[in-house]
């Protein structure tokens, strides 16, 4: 195995949990990130001014807002996110092929409205804070977790996404279905050992790129750790392929 030319590629930082100063402090600790993503605690309590604000220090955004309504909903919500320029926009798989066909069509409108290349949409497959007792105890689904983000992952492709947020636990999988082309994002990334917090299907960093992930989400373990700027050097050196 070798080191891939830019492992900070492969990394994007959760901003989860942070608000607009902890964010500015985070990107001058550690000014090698190029990768982030803003959620919706974030987004809710500092707005779309936050997107501006990363877009400014030259950030790559991954808007992970998981919009999950009626198509025509969707849609418009997909159109507006679009113009603020960020890469990636997630959305549920399981609003349906009309929504996610209708919702990638008015991402790429909208983005050429302001003359921005049109991001990636990102079908949800299932959260990485499941589990298989939970998914059949809670939502009464007798189907395997894998059957179901198999099937979600179906429904994002043949509805043109270019990919889908799935835990490490099933990357192997479904890269064996599908191209490069077609990005696989996987949170729930962790150090062997570490506290796996609120989710289920979790791994190590190096894993998940070898099963062929194409970029892993990783939040607390480098945000709330004692020195944010040593453990993500950390993550970057286990960066293999």
């Amino acid at each position: 195995m070798k080191k891939i030319c830019n492992p900070r590629e492969k990394i994007i930082i959760a901003l989860d949990g942070m608000n607009k100063n902890n964010v500015l402090n985070l990107m001058e600790q550690i000014p090698e990130i190029i990768w982030v993503k803003v959620g919706l605690e974030l987004f809710i309590s500092e707005g779309p001014d936050v997107l501006s604000t990363l877009r400014d220090k030259g950030k790559k955004i991954f808007l992970d807002l998981k919009f999950h309504d009626i198509p025509t909903t969707v849609a418009r919500a997909c159109f507006e996110a679009s113009k603020t320029g960020a890469e990636f926009i997630s959305l549920h798989s399981c609003a349906g092929i009309k929504a996610l066909k209708m919702a990638n069509e008015a991402s790429q409108e909208g983005a050429a409205k302001v003359n921005l290349p049109p991001p990636k949409l990102l079908g949800i497959t299932i959260l990485t804070s499941w589990t298989q007792e939970s998914f059949a105890n809670d939502l009464l689904i007798n189907q395997s977790i894998d059957q179901r983000v198999k099937h979600l992952a179906g429904i994002a492709s043949n509805s043109g996404l270019g990919g889908c947020v799935c835990s490490p636990r099933e990357v192997k999988f479904l890269r064996e279905i599908y191209p490069e082309s077609f990005e696989l994002i996987t949170p729930g990334i962790r150090s062997i050992g570490s506290d796996v917090n609120d989710q289920s299907r979790v791994s190590d960093a190096s894993e998940a790129l070898n099963m062929g992930a194409s970029k892993l989400v990783i939040g607390r373990a480098i945000t709330q750790s004692e020195d944010p700027a040593y453990m993500f050097k950390s993550f970057c050196d286990k960066v293999i392929i």
